[in-house]
């Protein structure tokens, strides 16, 4: 296989926006404020990798974290790429440090009702520590819709709320749980986090994971329109 030259800089919320909405499963931008890392080879744009606070706000104090020192990664949202995932993973963490030097620990999902059980997570190392809680989303008009995007949109993840002031059919979705996969960024905070390590989950045969982004469709971008400087994150 053919090398490409791999490069990693800051994206615009438009260049985040396209590569979500063609290039990942879940078709939007999460909600909440974003770290927007932008992924180009050869000088052409394949996508982002975005970071966040995460839709549980007491994420980083779990692991002992000030809110500065630990994100979670929301979506690695790639068009065809020659790059191995977990390189380009590894390359947007690398940048993520160099501007966020607080940074310790990063948190990422894989979600087992979207055919996910981590294997992009596994062949990058990360430390498996078990299942989430099982909570329920909220369904909007047969919509799935996560209670912090339903929040975001709507001022409230009341389903009873939401259809009292929409004109929308809402109610609570089945209850569900996730794989938590931890990236530790220094030797510290891999020692503190190992006594949670657990093996890793097997894929289930109907599992269809080790893209992140599971990319539908190509599409075009201009890729002079992504980059920011510094100075505008």
């Amino acid at each position: 296989m053919s090398k490409a030259n791999l490069k990693i800089n800051w994206a615009t919320h438009e260049a985040a926006s396209f590569a979500c909405q063609n290039w990942h499963y879940s078709k939007c931008v999460p909600a909440g404020k974003l770290v927007k890392v932008g992924v180009w080879e050869d000088g052409k744009f394949i996508g982002v990798v975005l970071f966040g606070r995460g839709a549980n706000a007491r994420m980083a104090k779990h692991y002992g974290l000030n809110h500065d020192q630990a994100c979670e990664l929301v979506r690695v949202a790639l068009t065809d790429h020659i790059n191995k995932v977990t390189k380009i993973i590894k390359f947007a963490f690398k940048f993520l440090r160099l501007k966020c030097s607080k940074l310790k620990l990063i948190v990422s999902y894989a979600d087992p009702s979207q055919g996910h059980h981590g294997g992009i997570y596994q062949a990058g190392n990360w430390i498996y520590s078990g299942r989430s809680q099982a909570q329920s989303d909220v369904l909007i008009n047969g919509k799935l819709i996560h209670k912090k995007s339903a929040n975001a949109k709507y001022g409230t993840a009341s389903p009873e709320k939401i259809m009292q002031k929409y004109n929308v059919i809402a109610k609570y979705g089945p209850r569900t749980w996730k794989h938590i996969y931890l990236m530790p960024l220094d030797k510290g905070m891999k020692k503190q986090i190992m006594p949670l390590s657990k093996p890793y989950p097997k894929r289930a045969s109907s599992d269809t994971d080790d893209t992140l982004g599971n990319p539908a469709k190509k599409g075009q971008f201009d890729s002079d329109r992504c980059a920011l400087s510094d100075k505008d994150q």
